[in-house]
């Protein structure tokens, strides 16, 4: 395909973000937490003499601290429910089951979870419910694995009223975190996808501004017109702006420090992120010129990741003139 062809099927492919969350609990919340390593429910209670389980951190009536931790039962009420007929990925359950809103006795206000019951008819509004325990708790709302009608039995975990000799304060918790979408690229950027994967930089003139832009638009943002002519790139430029990254996070590639940064292909109006690598951190600066160092022929496939990272051609450093409308 040439500069000039375009796309004529979209691309489409799912993305998967995920990451985890670490926080810090806070005095209130570390009680819960710990309440619940032990297989006991804590509370709140307000200035005007309600109990939030989940404790509320804040008094919704005088937005102080809430100190006053109070014990409630692991058995209520049902408020209200809806019924899940095909569970999804990262559900507690690989069956049907509903999410219930459960006012504990003690509490006045219902907390969310799982009920494990085996059909629709099975739920009602007042209907009472009790706490199935995780065999193992460790200070986390999976703790409770679900409730289940307080006049059954409780097949699976510990039974609701064994209880475990005091812990150690849970203060942190990390929650993994998932979203899966189905990306479909615009023409543009599938023709873009479709010319990295044969080794090429493709971009798109505006046929007002004459700016090129990599990635190609569906419309110009300075302009708003549709684009122009696809213009094949090279794939060398300049280092416009950078940062060093020093801290260490997990997952993370590559060891600190290392440079990501904006690089101005030659004869391109914008420029886009990517790493630079092949010096020391230190000796990457605004106007370096840099050219991609590409993986190895049989790696490549529709995506950026094609190009490993950018390293210094060596060449004079670009006179900032010629850079300074692209930082």
């Amino acid at each position: 395909m040439t500069a000039t062809q375009s796309a004529s099927t979209p691309l489409s492919a799912p993305i998967e973000l995920s990451f985890d969350y670490t926080r810090s609990l806070g005095p209130t919340l570390s009680a819960f937490m710990t309440g619940l390593a032990e297989r006991r429910i804590v509370g709140a209670r307000a200035s005007d003499g309600r109990v939030f389980v989940p404790p509320a951190e804040f008094d919704p009536v005088t937005a102080q601290p809430l100190t006053d931790l109070v014990d409630v039962a692991d058995e209520g009420t049902v408020m209200s429910w809806t019924w899940v007929g095909e569970a999804l990925p990262g559900q507690p359950f690989d069956h049907p089951f509903a999410w219930a809103f459960v006012k504990l006795d003690g509490a006045d206000t219902p907390m969310l979870h799982a009920l494990d019951v085996a059909t629709a008819d099975n739920v009602t509004t007042g209907m009472r419910v009790r706490a199935r325990w995780t065999d193992s708790p460790v200070g986390n709302i999976n703790d409770i694995a679900c409730f289940v009608p307080a006049d059954g039995a409780a097949p699976g975990g510990a039974p609701a009223t064994t209880t475990k000799a005091a812990t150690e304060p849970v203060e942190m918790i990390t929650t993994p975190v998932q979203l899966t979408v189905q990306h479909s690229a615009s023409m543009e950027e599938t023709h873009y996808l479709q010319a990295l994967e044969e080794g090429r930089l493709v971009g798109q003139r505006c046929p007002v501004c004459k700016k090129v832009y990599i990635p190609p638009r569906s419309a110009c943002p300075t302009d708003g017109v549709p684009p122009g002519e696809y213009v094949e790139l090279p794939d060398r430029g300049v280092v416009t702006t950078f940062c060093i990254v020093n801290v260490p996070f997990l997952g993370q590639k590559i060891k600190p420090p290392y440079v990501a940064a904006y690089v101005l292909l030659d004869g391109a109006d914008i420029p886009f992120l990517h790493l630079i690598l092949g010096c020391e951190a230190s000796e990457v600066r605004m106007g370096m010129r840099v050219e991609a160092a590409w993986r190895p022929r049989e790696e490549w496939g529709p995506t950026l990741q094609n190009i490993e990272y950018f390293r210094p051609t060596g060449e004079p450093d670009a006179p900032y003139d010629s850079y300074k409308e692209h930082l």
